[in-house]
């Protein structure tokens, strides 16, 4: 029987449920596929907090000892360090003992008073000393004046005394501008152990002034000696000093030469 126009098909059972259930289905599929996306992007976020917190920390807060540029603004240059300002002393000193190197302090002596006297003066100069010094050292008896038979009383009678030294020429000799020698007096003149080392080196442009000790005899003309016996060098006029001169003597004559 066929239907007639004015009536609908009939409609088959289930058919339409079945779209609603398919609908509902993919519905609850697009939700649950959203709801996956949801808890991975929250995962992801969650796992890059601490990353993000860790960089921003970083890059927020300053380094230990290390200023910030507002903190660098307005803060004043730091103080010189200790050792730079070491450093700059030991330079000063270092100069100073550069200077003084240029002045030597020659001397013998026999009993003592001479050497006193010569390191005083390189204390006060911070110069340089050098110790004339005989290979047979003159002993006590050796130095009786009043016995004919001592050695310094033969090496006098001889008139041509010469005596031998350990060493004649200090290291650096030419180096040095202003030479100061000392010696003792024997018999009215310089010890003649010194003539060995004014002989046995060159003068030629340094200032030689000699100094001297004694109980009693003056300075007399043993400078102008030993200048003709060196026959170069500009030889000043000495002073002499008798056994135990204080330091202020010895320093204000040699502050009084002018060096």
């Amino acid at each position: 029987m066929r239907p007639r126009k004015d009536e609908a098909p009939a409609q088959v059972p289930g058919n339409g449920a079945a779209r609603q259930e398919k609908k509902g289905a993919a519905m609850e599929s697009d939700g649950m596929l959203s709801r996956r996306t949801f808890v991975k992007g929250a995962a992801s976020a969650a796992l890059l907090l601490p990353v993000g917190a860790l960089l921003a920390a970083c890059g927020g807060q300053p380094e230990a000892g290390r200023p910030t540029a507002a903190q660098g603004a307005s803060e004043e240059p730091a103080a010189p360090d200790a050792s730079d300002a070491s450093a700059e002393t030991s330079s000063e000193q270092a100069a100073q003992a550069g200077q003084a190197s240029g002045a030597l302090v020659a001397f013998f002596s026999a009993m003592g008073n001479t050497r006193d006297v010569a390191e005083k003066i390189a204390n006060h100069l911070g110069a340089d000393l050098f110790e004339i010094e005989p290979v047979e050292p003159y002993t006590e008896a050796d130095l009786a004046y009043n016995d004919p038979d001592s050695r310094t009383s033969r090496e006098r009678a001889s008139y041509d005394p010469s005596v031998e030294l350990v060493k004649t020429t200090p290291d650096g000799f030419d180096g040095y501008d202003t030479v100061f020698l000392g010696y003792p007096i024997w018999w009215g003149n310089a010890s003649w152990a010194v003539n060995g080392f004014v002989s046995g080196n060159d003068f030629a442009g340094k200032t030689v002034i000699p100094f001297c000790t004694s109980g009693s005899s003056p300075l007399g003309q043993s400078g102008q000696n030993l200048a003709a016996l060196a026959g170069a060098g500009e030889w000043l006029a000495g002073e002499r000093f008798a056994a135990g001169a204080s330091e202020s003597e010895v320093a204000a004559w040699v502050d009084g030469l002018g060096l």
